[in-house]
């Protein structure tokens, strides 16, 4: 992919620091300022980019984490990443883990977001915040046994990761037809996009995390 230059200053999207132009920098570095940005653009009512459908995180304990570079997964190059932080390890491990997060964002936080600052760095405008809002689409609100949206027993909603909307081939809805999920994809894509036109989703490595 052919890099392009580095946001302006005055663009108001969070650039990685410095550091990040040094093609030898492998260290991972919080990223407070994505997260700040993302809150008043993208989640707060009233931001340039507010999006409705991310409701549910105003107050989601989720954070940024810049990585010096991608990494090869399925044949594709992954540009970020949501995860839910467990640690399904040792007591030991447990505790390296959970200290390197609190010496990164003073505390653990639920949700974890990782961005290539490689591509961070070029990508442009539109490209950044399609790869972020991808990640905090795979941060869902679960669902009670009726279907209504559930929440804690402090009235916060409760969180889990998702997946897409629509998973199905084409061949199926070729024979068979859209299902109801698959036909709201159709729709949806009729209307002019709201922001851009543009596909991220194959360089998301919670995408691809299901793929053996």
């Amino acid at each position: 992919m052919a890099r392009r230059p580095p946001a302006a200053p005055g663009s108001g999207r969070p650039v990685p620091p410095p550091e990040f132009t040094d093609p030898l920098n492998n260290r991972y570095l919080p990223a407070p300022e994505v997260l700040k940005w993302a809150r008043a653009t993208i989640l707060t009512e009233g931001g340039a980019l507010y999006n409705e459908d991310h409701a549910h995180l105003e107050y989601a304990d989720v954070h940024f984490l810049w990585a010096p570079e991608g990494f090869v997964k399925a044949g594709r190059t992954v540009l970020g990443q949501c995860e839910e932080v467990t640690f399904r390890c040792g007591p030991w491990q447990k505790g390296r883990q959970q200290q390197q997060m609190a010496d990164w964002f003073g505390m653990v936080p639920d949700f974890l977001i990782t961005l290539d600052a490689s591509y961070c760095l070029a990508c442009s405008d539109l490209e950044f915040c399609a790869l972020v809002e991808h990640e905090l689409f795979h941060i869902g609100q679960e669902h009670d046994e009726f279907g209504a949206p559930a929440f804690t027993k402090d009235g916060l909603p409760k969180l889990c990761m998702r997946a897409h909307d629509v998973e199905e081939f084409i061949g199926v809805v070729r024979r068979y037809g859209a299902s109801q999920d698959v036909q709201r994809m159709i729709d949806a894509a009729k209307t002019p996009p709201e922001v851009a036109r543009i596909n991220i989703a194959r360089a998301c490595g919670t995408c691809l995390l299901k793929v053996a």
